[in-house]
């Protein structure tokens, strides 16, 4: 007969079972089923880009801010990408945070010649739009129909973005 501290493992473990299977299907949910938002970003020249514009077209929406450590290091990688893939249809749009303040992310902008559109989310209603996105940085990866593919939050791995990216121009 087995004993309760046998079997006090069982719980626990049917529980994080539970969990990790529920966050999974709720992320594969979120990632190949989702639309993008229907939002127009504003970039540093006062032009308006919706998602509705980009539609046919990948797109990379990163939410970043000039005082974000881990965004300063890998923008120079997102530029990289950009520049590898925006002649086979990527188009990027990053998006400045609410709290950053618009004249450093001019300053970041001119002084690292970033060649994708750069907006402000001045009012926050964009991140908002996006799942309340809070965290940066946050790529959302969307595919040519609209629909967001991948969300990374934190630093990609690029080799899997590219890996992912090609194969979405690609189709």
């Amino acid at each position: 007969m087995a004993t309760n501290s046998s079997r006090s493992w069982i719980k626990p473990a049917v529980i994080g079972a539970l969990v990790i299977a529920l966050a999974g299907v709720g992320y594969a949910t979120f990632t190949r089923s989702t639309p993008a938002p229907d939002v127009t970003f504003i970039d540093l020249k006062g032009q308006k880009v919706s998602t509705q514009s980009l539609r046919g077209k990948v797109v990379m929406v990163n939410f970043w801010a000039t005082s974000c450590v881990t965004c300063v290091k890998e923008m120079p990688q997102m530029v990289e990408t950009y520049n590898k893939y925006k002649g086979q249809g990527l188009e990027f749009v990053a998006v400045a945070m609410q709290y950053d303040p618009a004249n450093y992310v001019i300053n970041f902008t001119e002084t690292r010649k970033l060649p994708f559109t750069v907006a402000l989310d001045s009012g926050g209603d964009i991140a908002k739009s996006f799942g309340d996105v809070s965290l940066t940085p946050t790529t959302f990866v969307i595919d040519k129909n609209g629909k967001i593919i991948k969300r990374y939050v934190g630093e990609p791995k690029f080799a899997d973005l590219h890996k992912l990216l090609e194969k979405e121009l690609a189709g």
